[in-house]
């Protein structure tokens, strides 16, 4: 009875220390951890920067926000202010982005690998939506959508695939987002599967798209902007 106790014992001990050891803490420790852009030490993140050294210009940027930018090939631009950007969102777990639409233009399909999307229409209407992951048929990945107007609000959820497009032929659209990352990765979907470098083998995405080969090597032929910047 007694060597049963202590094993019991051991194992809710080793499992505590198991958990201590892969557990995250849910928000900083400190007031800040401005980013140490120039130290050789690489961390998930990056390293602070010495507390005694931070000027209000870790936390600043003259980004302009305010202003219009010139869409691409897809008929947008998504202008990310990040970690990369302002030093101090380091480890605050937040991120910025304005998203200009030219007419009939979108935002095309992609995931935030590390975050949570929150948008918020400025200017304009867009129609967006995101799809769920694989489910049991008959639910199956299930499409949720919505038009959007000037002030509407819709959030998407972190690693979801989603996308934003102005239906208006006439009129831009311009949007701004907030993320629940301080790098919150954008993976646009066909870019990564057709403009991958190197090329994912025509044989495994024909299989996959149950297509031509010859469909493959178009769509890998073709030039995959990528819209942020």
């Amino acid at each position: 009875m007694a060597s049963s106790s202590s094993f019991l014992l051991l194992a809710a001990l080793l499992a505590l220390v198991s958990w201590q050891a892969t557990a995250s803490d849910p928000s900083p420790l400190q007031d800040f951890c401005v980013a140490d852009m120039n130290s050789p030490v690489r961390v998930n993140g990056f390293v602070c920067k010495n507390p005694m050294e931070v000027n209000a210009d870790d936390f600043f940027k003259a980004a302009n926000l305010d202003k219009p930018r010139m869409p691409n090939k897809v008929g947008s631009n998504v202008t990310l202010i990040n970690v990369m950007q302002i030093a101090g969102l380091n480890t605050l777990g937040i991120s910025i982005a304005r998203i200009d639409y030219a007419p009939m233009g979108q935002n095309p399909p992609h995931t935030h690998p590390r975050a949570t999307e929150i948008l918020t229409v400025l200017e304009g209407t867009l129609y967006v939506g995101f799809v769920t992951s694989n489910q049991p048929a008959p639910n199956k990945n299930k499409f949720l959508s919505k038009v959007l107007n000037k002030g509407d609000v819709f959030v998407f959820p972190v690693g979801l695939i989603h996308f934003q497009f102005n239906p208006n032929p006439h009129q831009p659209a311009v949007a701004i987002a907030a993320l629940s990352s301080q790098n919150p990765g954008a993976i646009t979907i066909a870019n990564a599967v057709f403009g991958s470098d190197p090329p994912i083998s025509d044989d495994v995405l024909a299989k996959a798209f149950q297509v031509e080969k010859n469909t493959i090597d178009y769509l890998q032929a073709q030039f995959w902007e990528n819209n942020h910047y």
